[in-house]
């Protein structure tokens, strides 16, 4: 097939630090490389890839200081991929909502993954409107608030396997925290679970700018604790002896959380997680074999000796059979391949 892969543009494909969706593209594209298609990526020009890959922004816009409204560089983005698209059998938009009236039109060789929160009642409209553009979640409790959305499938994130190597024996004891420094995160609670545990917490964490005044006020003071370690954002090489050294992951959210890569990245080390039981948390974490649900300090304190005692082997081998990156593109290859009976049906 000839796929077009459309990633956002505040990071490069991979992102150099913190990023999700843009990390998630490039395991995709790869994947799909290596199985034999042919795969252009539009992304910013600092993008690595083994695809085609037409730069649609000198770097990447978070990155960049000379950006300020990163909105005008997206919508040259989306004049390029549409002068081009008759050239792809499918065109894979992972931009959110963003290119959805333009190109309604080919609609039956689009395909857009939404990978953000979808609780907010200004979209509601708008997916009702447009209710023949084929959608993907990335968890099923994601789609829940736009159940009349045309859902064509949920297909679940994945990781090559060098990404966050196996490691059977950690060489140290400590809780891990990867992620946003924001409040629906839930980093005040993982330090005061470390704290309660007595514990060391290490903190790999990106702070946003509308995320800054949230940092100094209420987790820089926290800082000063001898058991809590803040690392910064860590690149692609750090991450696997931060997560594989760890005994779990902290993931104490407070909101409707999509999917959660981090919670896999640990997985695939072999590193359990412990998590609150928010938005995909219950899809991605089986309670005693990957990882322990709670709902409060108290029982996450609990968890943290419990965590200690789970197979870590058990939690590799689940992360293998669920969220590989050859299942993912296996999954979104079959809904690749479906789209134009899809609209057939539609039409129908």
């Amino acid at each position: 097939m000839n796929i077009a892969q459309i990633a956002p543009l505040a990071e490069s494909v991979p992102p150099k630090l913190y990023g999700g969706t843009e990390r998630v593209v490039f395991y995709l594209t790869e994947e799909l490389v290596r199985l034999g298609h042919k795969v252009t990526l539009f992304a910013s020009a600092d993008s690595q890839t083994s695809a085609r890959l037409v730069p649609c922004a000198p770097r990447a816009l978070r990155l960049d200081p000379r950006v300020l409204d990163p909105l005008p560089h997206h919508l040259l983005m989306l004049d390029k991929v549409r002068a081009r698209a008759h050239e792809f059998d499918v065109l894979h938009f992972h931009l959110e909502h963003l290119h959805l009236p333009l190109f309604r039109p080919l609609a039956g060789k689009t395909l857009t993954t939404l990978h953000g929160r979808l609780d907010q009642a200004d979209l509601q409209p708008l997916y009702h409107e447009l209710d023949d553009m084929p959608l993907v979640s990335i968890s099923d409790s994601q789609r829940k608030p736009l159940s009349g959305a045309h859902w064509v499938a949920t297909v679940y994130h994945g990781l090559p396997d060098p990404v966050c190597p196996y490691n059977p024996a950690p060489r140290a004891d400590y809780l891990a925290f990867l992620g946003r420094a924001s409040p629906e995160k839930g980093l005040e609670r993982a330090i005061e679970i470390a704290r309660r545990a007595g514990i060391r917490l290490r903190i790999a964490a990106k702070v946003d700018r509308a995320d800054e005044p949230y940092w100094r006020t209420r987790i820089e003071p926290l800082l000063a604790h001898p058991l809590i370690e803040y690392l910064g954002e860590v690149d692609e090489a750090a991450k696997p002896a931060l997560l594989g050294n760890a005994r779990a992951l902290l993931f104490p959210i407070d909101w409707p959380e999509p999917f959660g890569l981090a919670m896999i990245e640990a997985m695939s080390c072999g590193t359990p997680v412990i998590a609150w039981p928010h938005g995909a948390v219950p899809e991605i974490v089986e309670h005693g074999v990957t990882g322990l649900i709670v709902d409060s300090i108290e029982r996450a304190v609990d968890a943290v000796q419990a965590a200690a005692h789970l197979d870590r082997q058990a939690v590799r081998r689940r992360f293998e059979e669920r969220f590989s990156a050859a299942r993912m593109a296996r999954d979104y290859l079959g809904v690749y391949r479906s789209l134009g009976i899809s609209r057939k049906e539609r039409v129908a």
